[in-house]
């Protein structure tokens, strides 16, 4: 046997999405659908992936990357036409056999595939079709059998007797060939219909007339071949990856509080006896750690967090964090912020570009950024680091055991020592010594007899 190969139908608009991106790159479960059907045929053996392309095709090429092998069709002439284009890539392996698979079914599972896959080649058949069995076949092709269960032809709606469009098991659009076959069977298609394209569904009659096999084979759970070609389809198809990944979670000891109101992305890893709350969105390639509590409303992307933390309402993003540390609520870390361990932030701070050592405590209304700030340091309510001149961005340090008071402001670039204390109010501009107090405000005064009868008037 030959190479395992696939073709990935990714050349289409998608009018009925009323979008300016091509259909196959809208999310599901994080990933565009294109993407995510290319790792579902990765994961079923799939070792070459060619992408066919049209529409829009420079978005969807940037976000396959080198992962395929792309062919362009310029114009969408049906689907035998975009699988043709595809042929000069796959004649040379003749013995293999290909997948054909479209770039908007995100549902299916690599197990599906695998089977299809296997009864072509075990069977050495020319081809199998994977098929549905729905309660409404309204608008699907149909598989038409014999009396001894062979197909015997794929009947569309349109063109279906009445007994023929009473049989609900329906073609999905997903197929695997023996490559010379296919190729065969290929250059014997006509465009000679209303709408004057090359539907890929005639190689099979061509196929079944010369006496070749082709096998249907039947879906397990007809929901998962589903296509997504509206937004309503589009959010049920988020829905069920959603719950999928939860379920997946769950079955490696995650605790899910609400899986139908958690949305946990294809690419991230959650560590043992880990609890998610409601709300909460694990993104990109976020890692949480074990015995953490997560949520509620929390939105992690592409954070990595260790063990023991508990973030609670915390939107964090490009970022560190360490060990046993508790934030929230209302916090917000930006990109290459590095939290380390047993670190404490209160509720509305903010923290951007900045390493906090263990034991810090930001407790609340903290601005921090661009700063690095060492071993059990304590910011009082209202501090801020004045990072920005209105030119450049500078670093303030802050070293270890000091304590800033309420309402300071440390403009950068400014270094406080270890066991500092900065005065309630102060706005520092200098660098303050090792064990040293820096009081930065005007001494009090007190306006005898400032306030008149004329002060205030009705």
């Amino acid at each position: 046997m030959g190479e395992l190969s696939a073709v990935v139908l990714a050349a289409g608009q998608g009018t009925r999405m009323k979008s300016k991106l091509p259909k196959v790159l809208h999310k599901v479960c994080g990933v565009p659908m294109v993407n995510q059907v290319i790792r579902i045929i990765k994961n079923a053996g799939c070792t070459r992936c060619i992408a066919v392309t049209g529409f829009k095709e420079e978005l969807v090429r940037k976000s396959l990357g080198d992962s395929v092998s792309f062919v362009h069709q310029t114009e969408q002439l049906g689907t035998g036409h975009a699988v043709m284009q595809a042929m000069p890539l796959l004649e040379s392996d003749e013995d293999g056999y290909v997948l054909v698979i479209c770039g908007d079914t995100p549902l299916l599972r690599a197990e599906t595939i695998r089977n299809l896959i296997d009864v072509c080649i075990h069977n050495r058949a020319s081809a199998t079709v994977l098929t549905a069995r729905l309660d409404n076949p309204f608008g699907y092709g149909r598989v038409i059998r014999d009396k001894d269960g062979h197909m015997q032809r794929i009947v569309e709606q349109k063109d279906g007797t009445e007994s023929e469009l009473a049989v609900n098991e329906i073609n999905t659009g997903t197929y695997c060939f023996h490559v010379a076959d296919l190729v065969d069977a290929l250059h014997k298609i006509d465009n000679h219909n209303a709408q004057q394209e090359y539907y890929l569904t005639d190689v099979f009659g061509i196929m079944i007339r010369e006496n070749k096999q082709v096998i249907p084979v039947v879906a397990e759970d007809a929901d998962e071949t589903m296509g997504v070609n509206s937004r309503r389809q589009l959010a049920t198809a988020n829905k069920v990856l959603y719950l999928r990944k939860a379920e997946e979670l769950m079955d490696q000891g995650i605790t899910i509080v609400s899986p139908e109101n958690t949305y946990i992305g294809q690419d991230v890893m959650v560590g043992h006896d880990t609890t998610i709350l409601p709300g909460t969105i694990l993104s990109g390639n976020t890692k949480v750690g074990e015995d953490c509590v997560i949520g509620p409303d929390t939105q992690l992307d592409n954070v990595t967090c260790g063990n023991g933390n508990t973030l609670n309402r915390v939107y964090a993003h490009d970022c560190t964090i360490g060990n046993n540390n508790t934030m929230g609520p209302f916090v917000h870390l930006r990109p290459d912020t590095d939290i380390h361990n047993h670190v404490k932030i209160g509720n509305f701070v903010e923290v951007k570009n900045s390493v906090v050592d263990d034991g810090t405590k930001l407790p609340h209304l903290i601005y921090c950024g661009d700063a690095d700030l060492g071993k059990k340091v304590n910011f009082g309510c209202g501090t801020v680091t004045v990072n920005f001149d209105g030119k450049n961005k500078h670093r303030t340090v802050v070293e270890d055991h000091a304590f800033i008071g309420c309402n300071t402001n440390l403009v950068a670039p400014v270094h406080v020592g270890k066991n500092a204390f900065t005065a309630a109010g102060s706005t520092i501009t200098e660098d303050v010594p090792d064990n040293a107090l820096a009081i930065a405000r005007q001494r009090q005064t007190n306006k005898i007899n400032w306030v008149t009868k004329d002060t205030y008037k009705d």
